[in-house]
């Protein structure tokens, strides 16, 4: 099955919210902090598995341009000038299929490291 594509991408600036409907009819609201620390760039994932890098004191971050790649991702520019992940679709709507799931796992990540996510 091929990745669903999407048919409308809006940036939300005052709530800090990348809205995407998918031509599946699939429609996620993400959050720029959440984009933020699961972007798919080496800075963040690493080089590979168990490289990843937990990211700190992005809770207000937002997204300060967005550019097209090809027919096939976005790249945004993060107001922490974050700038290299490249957002494919599929990475996006996995992104939004798992969000309650991935946003607990690095919430429970930053637990674990004893971090406040807040007081970043």
């Amino acid at each position: 099955m091929s990745t669903p594509i999407p048919t409308d991408i809006k940036l939300h600036q005052q709530s800090a919210i990348l809205e995407i409907s998918f031509d599946d009819g699939s429609h996620y609201e993400l959050p720029c902090e959440y984009l933020r620390v699961y972007s798919p760039s080496a800075e963040v994932r690493g080089h590979g598995p168990g490289q990843e890098v937990l990211q700190l004191g992005k809770e207000n971050v937002t997204i300060t341009d967005i550019r097209p790649v090809g027919n096939y991702a976005i790249c945004p520019t993060f107001s922490d000038g974050h700038d290299s992940g490249i957002f494919t679709w599929e990475t996006l709507y996995n992104l939004g299929i798992h969000q309650k799931e991935l946003w607990g796992e690095y919430l429970r990540r930053l637990r674990d490291a004893g971090v406040d996510r807040r007081l970043q």
